[in-house]
């Protein structure tokens, strides 16, 4: 079944609708400035007799979707207080393929018993949820992050289980014993490499928290104040 078909309810509706014109700028991209997106917008908002209401962003990267101003936005939509965002670029909205997707999802299944689907508006790249064709293109897209992510969680348990593998210690150490540290330290004062310590160690019979075996890795991680 066809997750965008919510959208329905938008075609027809291009012209006056209400929608949240989203700015952004970060510290290091001040080149594309506020003024300059506000403009973009402003142009297609008379095109197509738009009412706007404007959240800004300032100072916030857009790596990652976790901006007070985007979940402002976002909750407003999902309350249905806007019938869709706006941004001038795709990457004042987001530039992680993943973030973008889950935000396309929230747009066709939004949060909330009441809430309707709204739509997404990206003037530079044509993607554009009030209509067919960029319902489509979102439609692609979604699937397209959703595998990115799944390939992401794919890798990092591929790396997770050969870590584990090689005897790695995966996660936190702060339950060492503070006398095998200690040791640790004194050995490594006296020029011992971390391998040759986790080696010492391992033929003592020393215990990891864990059970598992001392590596020239955990022992390193123990020494620099980690543990």
């Amino acid at each position: 079944m066809d997750d965008t078909a919510g959208n329905d309810w938008l075609f027809g509706r291009e012209r006056n609708m209400k929608v949240v014109g989203y700015l952004r700028v970060s510290t290091s991209d001040q080149d594309y400035g506020i003024d300059a997106q506000r403009e973009v917008i402003e142009l297609e908002a008379r095109r197509r007799d738009w009412t706007v209401e404007w959240i800004i962003d300032q100072g916030e990267t857009g790596k990652n979707a976790d901006r007070p101003g985007l979940a402002c936005a976002l909750a407003m939509l999902d309350r249905g207080e806007a019938d869709a965002l706006v941004v001038s670029k795709l990457d004042r909205l987001s530039r992680s393929v993943v973030d973008f997707g889950q935000i396309l999802q929230r747009a066709t299944r939004p949060r909330g018993r009441k809430a309707k689907p709204w739509g997404l508006v990206a003037l530079d790249v044509g993607i554009d949820m009030t209509q067919p064709t960029g319902r489509l293109v979102a439609h692609i897209l979604i699937a397209v992050a959703e595998w990115e992510g799944d390939i992401i969680s794919e890798r990092t348990k591929a790396g997770l289980a050969q870590a584990k593998a090689r005897g790695v210690q995966i996660g936190a150490v702060s339950q060492m014993d503070p006398a095998v540290v200690r040791r640790m330290k004194s050995l490594r004062s006296r020029g011992w490499s971390f391998d040759r310590i986790a080696t010492r160690l391992n033929e003592e019979g020393v215990p990891t928290p864990r059970g598992a075996r001392f590596h020239g890795s955990t022992v390193a991680y123990a020494v620099r104040g980690r543990a």
